[in-house]
């Protein structure tokens, strides 16, 4: 089993957290669980309780719906450092999808009852929690957008752009890793497989990017962001 880490360390260095006194921390610690998950294994369904919100350590974590017919959507992949389920824990309400490791993940269980409790000894707890939840709105609203204004083309095309997580801005090559299979990858884009892999062909016959597995090496940034589709 992987070594336990300081729980209150973690939480100190969350935006969410950063401006709390110690004491504070070690309470939401106190009320805090760790929770090793194995790729593919299940950490809720639709319809089960939402007890706390969740953040993740390492690993990835999909949140998806299910249709009666088994098709599924993903609505959000979320990685290292960030959270979910703070909304339905404030409604206190059921969870509306379903959450999957995409890989092996460590997840840190924040139980509401602590949460409600540092928000009723810190205002500005409370708006750094609503500033979380507003960002959290606020993108999904720019995918609502996206989905009904932009082509496929474009959707693809914005999120590769968005994958530099090594801060290539100037560059006008380099290299993004996707961070999880490509099927997974387009049904976030609301896009099927197959109108995803037709696009990165698109893209690859353009001479704008080359694709080996996961790796995406964009060859000129600028042409790619100008590229219509």
């Amino acid at each position: 089993m992987p070594p336990k880490i300081k729980i209150q360390a973690f939480l100190a260095n969350l935006p969410l957290f950063k401006e709390l006194a110690p004491a504070e921390i070690d309470r939401l610690a106190a009320g805090t669980t760790e929770l090793h998950v194995p790729r593919g294994e299940i950490v809720f369904q639709k319809g089960d309780p939402c007890l706390g919100f969740h953040v993740v350590v390492y690993g990835q974590i999909k949140l998806a719906l299910v249709t009666p017919q088994g098709n599924e959507k993903v609505v959000e992949i979320v990685g290292p450092g960030f959270s979910f389920g703070e909304a339905l824990m404030f409604m206190d309400k059921a969870y509306i999808v379903m959450a999957q490791a995409l890989a092996d993940t460590l997840l840190l269980h924040v139980s509401k009852d602590v949460v409600f409790q540092g928000i009723e000894n810190d205002p500005g707890f409370a708006r750094r929690m609503l500033a979380g939840l507003s960002r959290r709105v606020h993108g999904l609203m720019a995918d609502v957008e996206s989905y009904s204004m932009q082509s496929g083309s474009q959707r693809v095309i914005g999120y590769l752009l968005r994958q530099d997580a090594d801060g290539n801005e100037g560059e006008s090559a380099y290299t993004v890793l996707l961070p999880t299979s490509k099927s997974i990858v387009a049904s976030r884009l609301n896009l099927t497989p197959e109108h995803f892999s037709r696009i990165l062909h698109e893209l690859v016959d353009g001479g704008l990017v080359a694709v080996e597995g996961r790796e995406v090496r964009i060859l000129d940034a600028q042409k790619l962001r100008s590229h219509t589709g």
